[in-house]
């Protein structure tokens, strides 16, 4: 399948999946009431978060916990339910998209958190919301070719700093009602934390088999959505047009066989209306799609393993499930794993 985006593994699974839930609520309604001297000067009514995006609920960590903290909580919960030493893990990817700095890698302090041994490779992978399937593809070759045996990949996620920023910004005297909606996916963000273990399906029973998956790019409409810890500049409608439209071309173009009727779809999940407009344009059953965002916000990378740690409390062995995200850039990544 080389050459067209397209890919498969013979012998690479999940071994253990795990998520951390930040402790500090913060509803929409908080959100409002922050918000309620803009809303009065633009004349504009409370409970867009609620009602356009779908979200009641998102959560922050404590302010002494790192966006890194956070990614190692999740890596040893991982490294925990999996029965894989820490010594065993030969490569350490950290995908999140929120950083303290800019280097040294946000993987070092998680290796050295976990305790990783000297010769287990660490390193830090960006590509926005996709960041965490990247990985996961990334291991799953190295595994495949017999470099390494097992990987561990986490992502930690925190939306204190810029959703602070977004608001304060709009309590300025000079904010229309046309910055809520340039900065609104910056309200919808949410915290949270996932790490996973990945090795060789054939050296774990009971590990889930990651069996194929593509990815598309479509890279002109790489300035629909441009974010920063400070804030983040969307075009939500021109984001979710060209973002649907890339999602299903890819689909179409993909050799899917029957992945119009897996048995759970977890996709990366923006808000209730990017959400909807994903299902409809697959044309797969909104049913089989557990949904995380109403109560945990867009958490990014950390979303989809995050919804599939949810998804596999009640998936059964065999289940076949499909995990789909599109990335600002534009890019969309599909991962099949057979439960």
């Amino acid at each position: 399948m080389s050459g067209n985006a397209e890919f498969s593994f013979a012998d690479v699974a999940v071994v253990s999946i795990a998520r951390c839930v930040a402790p500090i609520t913060v509803t929409s309604s908080d959100i409002d009431q922050l918000l309620a001297p803009f809303y009065d000067r633009v004349d504009t009514q409370p409970g867009l978060l609620a009602a356009l995006a779908g979200i009641t609920e998102r959560r922050q960590w404590p302010t002494d916990v790192t966006f890194i903290d956070a990614a190692a909580l999740a890596g040893q919960k991982a490294l925990d339910e999996s029965g894989i030493g820490a010594n065993q893990i030969d490569l350490l990817i950290d995908t999140s998209v929120c950083r303290d700095r800019l280097e040294p890698s946000s993987a070092v302090t998680v290796h050295d958190q976990l305790g990783l041994p000297s010769t287990c490779m660490n390193y830090d992978l960006s590509n926005a919301c996709l960041g965490f399937l990247n990985a996961i593809h990334l291991a799953g070759c190295m595994i495949e070719s017999g470099q390494i045996n097992y990987a561990l990949i986490v992502d930690g996620e925190g939306t204190r700093e810029i959703q602070a920023n977004t608001i304060d910004a709009l309590l300025d005297p000079n904010s229309t009602t046309e910055d809520l909606f340039s900065n609104f996916a910056s309200l919808t963000l949410g915290s949270g934390s996932a790490g996973m273990v990945v090795g060789r399906h054939s050296d774990n029973p009971g590990s889930h088999q990651i069996v194929r998956g593509f990815f598309r790019a479509e890279t002109t409409h790489h300035d629909l959505c441009v974010g920063g810890l400070e804030n983040m500049r969307t075009d939500t409608r021109a984001l979710l047009e060209a973002g649907t439209s890339l999602a299903k071309r890819a689909w179409d173009d993909a050799d899917k066989d029957d992945w119009s009727d897996m048995d759970a779809y977890v996709i990366h999940q923006v808000s209730q209306v990017h959400t909807g407009a994903m299902i409809d344009v697959l044309g797969f059953d909104p049913d089989k799609a557990p949904m995380t965002f109403p109560k945990f916000g867009n958490m990014g990378p950390a979303a989809i393993p995050f919804t599939l740690s949810v998804a596999a409390e009640t998936l059964q062995p065999d289940d076949r499930v499909l995990c789909m995200g599109i990335g600002s850039g534009l890019n969309v990544a599909t991962l099949e794993i057979r439960w």
